[in-house]
């Protein structure tokens, strides 16, 4: 799971990035500084990874909120809104202890003046320890201050405990960061540093508990636009479903579903008004678009342990005859599984609404993978597959896995 977290994590930098400005691997620093202060108050293994996954995904609402704040006038309680609705996400997780309030309470303040108007000693420490790490990150960027500049920064985390940080964390806080952690937080070693602090969480292939895993990412992904608020899950709800189909064991069933959750994850690097843009892409929009799968491959391929994962959900717009993207692959570099990924992504395109065009029903959706088949681009025998598996859910979202 660790894997996935950091994944997820590194994704959801790139949002934060483009929606508020947010410093480069913002979610990395927060976790490396929550393991350290974990630490230095006694967690233990468990607790700790527990911390470090909410502190890596705090803002995993992003996507969401700002969908839904679109077109309103700004929401005055942005921040509270924003972490409850992190909290509902995270809780679908299976973590391995409690972590009710980490993120619903990650912005609150010692003195009271937080979201949720709580004062030191009314929410969790968990919650303390993340909100006393985003708070220094977002608002100094750590990454920029030089050892010369740390004795001012530890004089004024020392001048705001009991104000904006509660005791515990803003003393755990000094007795963490010193010249060496500092330095270690820079771009440039971060991803060292985060592999030296942050536990691992390993789990399984065949662990059902994967399938909620998914589920989250694709919901994340699903909300960078309104028009693709149902597309990622549907995927893999449906290439569960063929992996079914073909008999699939349930390491491979989940293997595939996992790999469909994830095959969008660089859309979250697009530009919203390119994913939404009403009409015709021009040659440098197209470009933009492309790159996702490039951006997919590129964060996959960074965790080990996704093996086979990276590939089928990275092919997702590769072609048989050569003709997709963004590698140009033929037929013979692209196993079955990437093609079955192909198929169930074009299916899910045309069905569902988009700006360009309406709702499809199975039968108006089966003529456009029809055509592509005869003209070689994907997979004829997979695509009667379709035909036959897909034809009762016509008009119709999947349901997902029972695990």
């Amino acid at each position: 799971m660790d894997a996935l977290i950091r994944v997820l994590a590194q994704a959801l930098d790139m949002v934060e990035i483009a929606y508020i400005g947010a410093s480069t691997n913002h979610g990395k620093r927060i976790a490396v500084l929550c393991a350290a202060m974990g630490r230095c108050l006694g967690m233990g293994e468990d607790e700790l990874s527990d911390l470090v996954s909410c502190a890596l995904l705090h803002d995993n609402a992003l996507t969401e909120f700002t969908l839904l704040q679109r077109g309103r006038e700004e929401d005055s309680a942005y921040l509270g809104t924003h972490c409850k609705i992190g909290q509902r996400n995270v809780e679908k997780l299976p973590f391995k202890g409690n972590i009710a309030g980490f993120i619903r309470y990650h912005h609150e303040r010692a003195d009271g003046q937080g979201p949720f108007l709580l004062s030191e000693g009314s929410y969790p420490m968990g919650a303390e320890l993340i909100a006393a790490a985003d708070m220094i990150d977002a608002n100094l960027h750590l990454q920029r201050i030089t050892p010369q500049g740390l004795p001012a920064l530890r004089q004024g985390i020392a001048d705001d405990i009991h104000r904006r940080f509660t005791g515990r964390a803003g003393s755990a806080l000094l007795a963490v960061l010193d010249k060496e952690l500092l330095e270690s937080l820079g771009d440039e070693r971060i991803v060292e540093t985060v592999n030296r602090f942050v536990p691992a969480w390993n789990m399984d292939m065949e662990d059902p508990a994967l399938v909620p895993i998914a589920e989250f990412i694709a919901h994340i992904i699903d909300y960078k636009s309104s028009f693709t608020r149902m597309h990622t899950l549907q995927i893999a709800n449906r290439a569960w479903i063929m992996a079914g189909h073909y008999g699939y064991d349930l390491t491979q069933q989940i293997q595939l579903y996992l790999a469909a959750a994830l095959h969008d994850i660089g859309k979250l690097a697009v530009p919203s008004e390119v994913l939404e843009k009403p009409g015709k892409l021009n040659d440098g929009e197209f470009k933009i678009i492309q790159n996702h799968a490039v951006q997919t491959r590129a964060l996959l391929s960074a965790e080990e342990g996704l093996g086979p994962i990276t590939e089928w959900a990275s092919n997702h717009h590769e072609k048989l005859d050569g003709s997709g993207y963004p590698l140009g692959k033929t037929a013979g570099d692209l196993d079955f599984n990437s093609r079955l990924m192909a198929c169930i992504d074009i299916y899910q395109a045309v069905s569902e609404e988009r700006p360009y065009h309406p709702r499809r029903n199975h039968a108006e959706a089966m003529v456009i993978l029809n055509i592509m088949a005869e003209k070689g681009g994907i997979d004829p025998a997979i695509v009667q597959d379709m035909d036959e598996v897909m034809e009762p859910w016509s008009g119709k979202d999947v349901e997902g896995p029972n695990v």
